[in-house]
């Protein structure tokens, strides 16, 4: 008589990334299962070296094999409280399963970890929300649209008004130049500082960016936009399964006369397109916000993101929410500080706002 089979039951554990065998079996889950960038442990990994946030995730697994996995990062803040961050200054993360069961699993898994580490909360941004978490998906859109097959294509692509500014730049005295070397990280760095500060947002510590670009160094760029003054706007993207994501861009307050940000953009989508990508994501914004309109006055189309929060009983969530009446007295605040002050304390406060 044959033994009853018993079935096999799933396995969750905290992977070791400072194991590289680990991290290899876990990247190439990611690429099998045609995860995002931010699910990637090299993204967790940059993170971590960039701004001291602990690179760490949930493993599924059944007869050894990975069937699961949810990126992890450990923020620690004074400012911000501790929380688990799925991902880490990413737009995206979230579960990575075949299964809707494995990926409830996986986020059940973090709250349990959570719990044991005496961390708050627990935030995933994308893919299966647990019952009992909150969630919402009216906060913010991302931004998405395949490439026109050639330059004129993509200019005629661009709705009309959009269109007339694109022409304008292209007829102005500007200069694009594109790399990963010291003088292109510097001058981005400059730019976006200067630009997230006209916001009243601390701007990230270049340490950051540097990791970023190191740890990508194949699927990495800067953009720059020159004018005969010097450098006016740049953006760091990033180029995931022919996809490009500008992702950390801005200009000065010279830019906006010069139209210097739609001669980035363009630039940088023919510049996609020469580089094999066939789809432009350019990237999430607050639903309503200036950036939501100014994407969508592009000729792309909001898409809502799904985000989910567990918090512990009797303790509140921490909220990094800008719009949020609390933070409009500090905004206003940060954006009267001296330039070289704010970008001296700023990259301090904003590790906590992974």
């Amino acid at each position: 008589m044959n033994a009853p089979l018993h079935p096999v039951s799933t396995q969750f554990t905290t992977a070791d990334l400072a194991d590289p065998g680990e991290r290899t079996r876990i990247e190439g889950f990611v690429r099998e299962l045609g995860g995002s960038l931010f699910q990637r442990p090299a993204w967790l990994a940059a993170v971590e070296a960039g701004t001291g946030q602990r690179a760490s995730g949930i493993v599924a697994e059944k007869l050894g094999a990975v069937i699961g996995w949810l990126p992890l990062s450990v923020v620690h803040s004074p400012l911000f409280g501790r929380a688990l961050i799925s991902s880490g200054f990413g737009v995206g993360g979230g579960a990575l399963a075949e299964e809707s069961s494995v990926a409830e699993g996986l986020c059940q898994s973090a709250q349990e970890l959570a719990q044991r580490s005496s961390i708050s909360t627990v935030e995933v941004r994308g893919g299966v929300i647990p019952s009992g978490w909150r969630s919402w998906s009216d906060r913010h859109a991302n931004f998405a649209a395949d490439l026109a097959q050639d330059d004129e294509a993509q200019l005629a692509w661009i709705p009309r008004k959009q269109r007339a500014e694109v022409r304008k730049s292209l007829q102005g005295n500007l200069t694009v130049t594109t790399g990963r070397d010291e003088a292109e990280r510097a001058a981005h760095y400059a730019i976006y500082a200067e630009s997230v500060h006209n916001l009243g947002t601390p701007v990230f510590p270049r340490a950051l960016f540097d990791a970023m670009l190191d740890a990508f160094p194949d699927s990495s760029d800067i953009l720059t936009v020159h004018s005969p003054q010097g450098p006016v706007a740049s953006v760091l993207s990033f180029y995931h399964r022919e996809t490009i994501m500008p992702y950390w861009g801005g200009g000065t307050f010279a830019a906006r006369a010069l139209r210097a940000n739609e001669r980035m953009y363009y630039e940088l989508m023919l510049h996609a397109r020469r580089r094999g990508m066939t789809r432009f994501d350019f990237g999430r914004s607050k639903t309503g916000s200036g950036p939501y309109n100014y994407k969508k006055n592009w000729g792309f189309e909001p898409e809502p993101l799904t985000y989910g929060l567990w918090s512990a009983p009797g303790m509140e969530a921490r909220d990094l929410d800008p719009t949020d009446a609390s933070y409009s007295a500090k905004i206003a605040l940060w954006k009267k500080l001296p330039l070289p002050l704010a970008n001296a304390i700023g990259p301090f406060i904003s590790r906590g706002l992974a």
